[in-house]
């Protein structure tokens, strides 16, 4: 008898302390202790003769350059004529010219993060206004901008398989994101979730390298799941300031990443914008939406139907009687 009243003691102790354990380390705060923020190295610590650095070097696109922002180094390109609109693309992972983040460690990649940069990064080129083109998690990440700087971007936005249309539930793996194992996790999932089932394309290969190579990257992934680019990001696509505007979203129909219905949610939010309340609605008329599939594109449709894209984007961009520069 005593034996099992000590049993329940001691079960009654440890597993309060086990809880508040997990919960400790499921919660640890994930901010720059610094400013600028640290970065990782990434491909700059591997040898020139590296796979990865061969096929994926430092001048993959031309007009390269770095700027050093607060929450990290920043790589973008500047391509194209000086004259006309200007026009600012940008991805998450390495499938079209924009801006690349250079991971910062201990950094929280929410919408605060990727917004302020971009910000800074327009101030840094002196661009007080520009078009948006956002692909995958950039797309969420447009959405973001559009709904924080209405006034630094162009009434037509372009959204190429975005993101942001995901459930806000976040994943029971991301509260543990920085132990090894979900790290581990996700690195393969980044190298068998991009390309098409049936065939394998160069970019997967590329994707595939920097999850192995660049130890912040799955640490960025796992952190933009916790925070919200993918999953909590209905405000930015429902907010007043899509009113007026034009919107193109492009996605391919056999995308596995952000499937078709996705970006008929999307779509929705965005129509949806400017009836917040009878107020508002005399204020602004909804988005002109425009939805483009791309028929067998998966979600690497930036690469493998690069003229189909390029095509829908500029068609859009001349429809609205505007140079396309």
């Amino acid at each position: 008898m005593a034996s099992s009243v000590s049993r329940y003691v001691w079960g009654a102790l440890l597993v309060p302390s086990l809880l508040a354990a997990s919960y400790v380390l499921a919660s640890s705060p994930i901010v720059p202790k610094q400013l600028p923020a640290p970065t990782d190295p990434g491909f700059a610590s591997l040898p020139l003769n590296s796979r990865a650095r061969v096929i994926y070097p430092e001048d993959f696109i031309e007009g390269g350059a770095y700027v050093q922002l607060p929450m990290g180094r920043v790589r973008y390109w500047l391509t194209g004529p000086t004259f006309g609109k200007k026009a600012t693309g940008f991805s998450y992972t390495t499938f079209m010219g924009g801006v690349t983040q250079m991971l910062p460690q201990d950094t929280a990649y929410d919408p605060q993060l990727y917004v302020v940069q971009l910000a800074l990064l327009l101030q840094h080129l002196n661009w007080t206004r520009v078009r948006l083109v956002g692909y995958s998690m950039g797309g969420a990440i447009a959405a973001s901008f559009v709904a924080s700087f209405s006034a630094l971007v162009e009434p037509d936005v372009v959204l190429i398989a975005s993101g942001g249309a995901g459930s806000p539930n976040r994943s029971m793996l991301s509260k543990f994101r920085h132990w090894w194992f979900v790290e581990h996790r996700v690195k393969r999932r980044l190298a068998t979730r991009i390309a098409q089932p049936d065939a394998e394309t160069a970019i997967q290969e590329i994707v595939r390298l920097q999850a192995e190579h660049h130890r912040g990257y799955p640490r960025a992934v796992i952190s933009s799941l916790h925070d919200g680019i993918l999953t909590k990001l209905q405000w930015a696509f429902s907010s007043p300031a899509w009113r007026d505007r034009r919107v193109l979203l492009i996605n391919g129909d056999r995308d596995s990443v952000i499937p078709p219905v996705a970006a008929q949610v999307l779509r929705q939010m965005l129509e949806s914008a400017h009836a917040s309340s009878p107020l508002e609605k005399s204020e602004g008329a909804p988005p002109e939406v425009v939805l483009v599939p791309v028929a067998g594109a998966a979600h690497d449709v930036t690469w493998t139907h690069t003229q189909e894209v390029t095509s829908a984007i500029l068609g859009f961009w001349d429809s609205a009687g505007s140079t396309t520069g």
